[in-house]
């Protein structure tokens, strides 16, 4: 058996868990988050709200493992999540004029060739490739940027320490999570080449 078919074998049919609980609380999250942030603009409660998500993210996780409640659901729901969450918070931040629309377009794009490029690995029965560390080191530091930057927002003494340390972290971060998602692009070109696409029931037959 592949370490892939136990690994499926291993999540359970759970819906009602805590960490599903935790992601379906995310993602009630975003609409308040981008309400705060593009309505009465209140900067402060959506800096609450990221925060608090960004802590749900980190805690969903960590109960599946130590209360052994993983789940297929889970397994789709948080990554899911993850890029609602993501996606809205750069759109939003990019027409509040928070960060630059290209900043978001190459975040976004990045997140997109690389689902583009799972369909290498589904069509060799192959799982997804091992996280890259450094992708892991890249999302963290964009994740950290961005509640960074929304503290920058007003005219303060804090705005004016936390805009310049916040810059440095997106552009850090992009740069990182760019060149991830070239190494991940390049391994899924070297399966294209070296793994045959599999064999559908229909093909053999014919």
């Amino acid at each position: 058996m592949s370490s892939s078919a136990a690994d499926d074998r291993a999540l359970s049919d759970r819906v009602l868990t805590i960490p599903n609980v935790l992601s379906a609380v995310r993602l009630l999250l975003i609409p308040l988050f981008l309400y705060l942030l593009l309505g009465p603009r209140a900067d402060g409660l959506a800096l609450a709200v990221l925060l608090a998500s960004g802590a749900t993210d980190w805690l969903d996780g960590k109960l599946a493992r130590v209360l052994d409640q993983s789940s297929r659901l889970g397994a789709v729901l948080d990554p899911l999540v993850d890029r609602l969450s993501v996606v809205s918070t750069l759109a939003a931040f990019v027409i509040r004029g928070i960060i630059p629309w290209w900043v978001a377009l190459i975040l976004v794009g990045r997140d997109l060739v690389l689902a583009a490029t799972m369909l290498i690995y589904r069509r060799r029965g192959l799982p997804p490739p091992q996280v890259i560390y450094l992708g892991k080191a890249a999302t963290f530091v964009i994740m950290v940027a961005l509640p960074v930057l929304l503290a920058s927002t007003g005219e303060s003494a804090v705005a004016d320490v936390f805009s310049p340390i916040g810059y440095a972290l997106l552009v850090w971060g992009t740069v990182l999570y760019v060149w991830t998602g070239i190494l991940y692009s390049y391994k899924a070109l070297l399966v294209a080449r070296r793994v045959p696409p599999r064999q559908t029931e229909a093909s053999r037959d014919g």
